[in-house]
C-alpha cells in the first residue's frame, strides 16, 4: 500500500511509487504541477468534494499539512493527493474516522511503528472480509431468487409463486 511520508524540509515524498506523481483519479489528466494544485482541482483529481478534503484536513487524516499559498489558499502536491486518495479507499471499505485517524497518526509519526501500522490495517481487512462474507450470503440467497421467478416464468407458473393473502 503506498504511504506517504511527513514532509521534511517542507517536501513530502511518496512512499511505494517510484515517480513522485500522483495517480490522478480521472483518466488523461496532467501530472501534478511542482506547485500543487488548488483544492477544486485537488477534488477533481480525488473525485472528493472540496467539503471532504478541507474535512480530512480539519479531522486530523491528513500526515502533512497542506501547503498554502501566501494569499491563504490550498495548494495539494502529488503526495497530498496520493494519501487522499489512500483515505478515501479505506474509508470506502468501511473504516471508521477514528481508524482513519490512527493510521494517518502512525505514518505521519514516520518509521518505527510499521508493527502497528500492519495490525491495524490487518483488523480492518478482517472486518471488510466478514462484511463480504455477509454480502455473498445475501447476494445467494438473491440468486436463488431470481433463479425462482425466472424459472416459474418461464414454465408460465408465475402465478403460482408465493404472495399475501389480502
Amino acid at each position: 500500500m503506498l504511504e506517504v511520508k511527513p514532509r521534511s524540509p517542507g517536501e513530502a515524498t511518496g512512499h511505494g511509487h517510484g515517480s513522485g506523481r500522483a495517480h490522478d483519479h480521472k483518466a488523461g489528466a496532467s501530472p501534478v504541477p511542482p506547485d500543487g494544485v488548488a483544492i477544486a482541482e485537488a477534488a477533481r483529481r480525488t473525485g472528493v468534494s472540496a467539503h471532504t478534503l478541507r474535512y480530512y484536513e480539519r479531522a486530523g487524516l491528513v500526515v502533512s499539512p497542506v501547503d498554502r499559498t501566501s494569499g491563504g489558499r490550498r495548494r495539494y502536491r502529488a503526495p497530498d493527493l496520493k494519501w487522499i486518495i489512500i483515505c478515501t479507499k479505506l474509508r470506502a471499505t468501511g473504516m471508521p474516522i477514528r481508524g482513519l485517524r490512527r493510521y494517518a497518526e502512525l505514518v505521519a509519526a514516520g518509521p518505527g511503528n510499521e508493527a502497528e501500522r500492519l495490525e491495524l490495517l490487518e483488523a480492518h481487512r478482517a472486518v471488510v472480509r466478514a462484511r463480504l462474507a455477509e454480502i455473498q450470503e445475501n447476494l445467494e440467497i438473491l440468486d436463488h431468487k431470481i433463479d425462482v421467478y425466472r424459472g416459474s416464468l418461464a414454465a408460465g407458473e408465475a402465478d403460482r409463486l408465493w404472495a399475501p393473502a389480502r
